[in-house]
């Protein structure tokens, strides 16, 4: 299920993943080190919901709703939702996360006010790409020096376009 975040969430998501340096390889983000920095992001992540520029969902077992195993954050544009999505590593080849990006996808593309879900990932993380292909993502191209992965890397590193329209 994909829920809300909720401020309590913090310390689930320090002990499941954000200090995890294999989740957060290829992430735009170090693995935390304290649970501050998880609390902080949180924080953030509320404030977008408030602010109207971005839905941070939680990832949550159907039986276990206040136990959080991954986020889909999905940033509002004026016709597009660009996602980010991470998932707790034992979690990782159970096709949770396809089930969830193509479930929030199609509510999102039956929205009249947008027409196009898409995602980025590094040319190198292989899992990501095929994550989105088996969500119903279409392969676009190739960006070059578009994202920094900090874990891999001070410079932009290249990213795949992914994206579902209507």
């Amino acid at each position: 299920m994909l829920r809300a975040p909720r401020p309590s969430d913090a310390a689930h998501l320090f002990a499941a993943y954000t200090q995890d340096p294999e989740v957060a390889r290829y992430m735009t983000w170090r693995p935390h080190t304290l649970l501050s920095q998880t609390e902080g992001f949180i924080d953030y992540c509320l404030r977008g919901w408030a602010e109207d520029r971005s839905r941070a969902y939680l990832l949550v077992p159907h039986d276990h709703d206040d136990v959080p195993i991954g986020m889909l954050e999905a940033r509002l544009q004026s016709h597009t939702i660009d996602i980010g999505y991470v998932l707790q590593r034992k979690y990782w080849g159970a096709g949770l996360m396809p089930e969830a990006m193509r479930a929030f996808s199609e509510v999102a593309l039956s929205l009249p006010e947008y027409f196009r879900v898409q995602a980025t990932c590094d040319v190198e993380n292989a899992a990501s790409a095929r994550t989105l292909e088996k969500s119903g993502f279409v392969r676009e191209g190739r960006l070059e020096r578009h994202t920094i992965i900090p874990n891999l890397s001070p410079e932009p590193r290249a990213s795949l376009m992914y994206a579902r329209w209507q």
